[in-house]
């Protein structure tokens, strides 16, 4: 990939979504700028999984961003909630829900994206097989797009931005079968929102629920290691 190639920032929690979101953002041309937020989240472990994916997708730069919600609370990921462990039920936004988390990430890669000349976003957002987060869904990251450019000089100016979400309208086992095409190790991933003390998936919570049962459906060996299979 050339200099002269597009800049993209990229949204890396170090989970599977968004591993394969910053891998098609490469193979669609783009060096990646990878943007990581330590929220001080239960599941900090991702952390590592994400600078492991920057590193091997080439990131040119790679950001882990402390910035501690748990002041506010309001999540099982980010207060002494315990994460529901009975299977993902349908037509409610679980206690999982961190309180306007793709909004804030999407506003820190949007500053980023400005002052690097970026004028490419991706998120692993998805809409089908999900726990029912409202920022997940298209007419969020539609409107948000309307915003970033309404709030920055460069939108303001006709420098546009958009915000790429390659996986919105996938299924978990076509995002599983896209990291197989695309030679990704999905080992490398983390996905567990209350990983076991020996640093195992806890196989119960839904988003080990939502990964296991894309493998599955996937017909792809499932590289994680469960402390209880899903």
């Amino acid at each position: 990939m050339t200099d002269h190639a597009p800049l993209a920032v990229v949204l890396l929690s170090g989970g599977l979504d968004s591993m394969v979101s910053a891998a098609l953002a490469r193979e669609r041309g783009f060096r990646l700028l990878a943007l990581t937020i330590d929220y001080n989240q239960r599941h900090r472990i991702e952390i590592g999984a994400a600078t492991r994916i920057a590193a091997e997708l080439g990131a040119e730069r790679h950001i882990v961003l402390p910035l501690d919600l748990t002041g506010f609370g309001g999540s099982a990921l980010t207060a002494n909630t315990d994460v529901p462990k009975g299977g993902v039920e349908e037509g409610t936004i679980p206690v999982t829900y961190v309180p306007a988390r793709n909004t804030i990430f999407l506003s820190l890669a949007l500053g980023w994206a400005e002052a690097a000349g970026a004028r490419a976003l991706f998120i692993g957002v998805n809409a089908l097989d999900y726990s029912g987060y409202p920022d997940c869904r298209p007419d969020f990251v539609e409107a948000f797009e309307r915003m970033a450019n309404l709030a920055t000089r460069a939108g303001v100016e006709g420098d546009r931005f958009t915000i790429h979400t390659p996986l919105l309208r996938m299924t978990k086992a076509d995002i599983a079968a896209e990291a197989a095409r695309l030679g990704l190790d999905a080992g490398l991933s983390w996905t567990c929102y209350d990983p076991t003390p020996e640093g195992e998936h806890c196989g119960l919570c839904d988003a080990c629920r939502l990964r296991a049962k894309g493998f599955e459906e996937a017909g792809l060996p499932d590289p994680t290691v469960y402390a209880v299979r899903p």
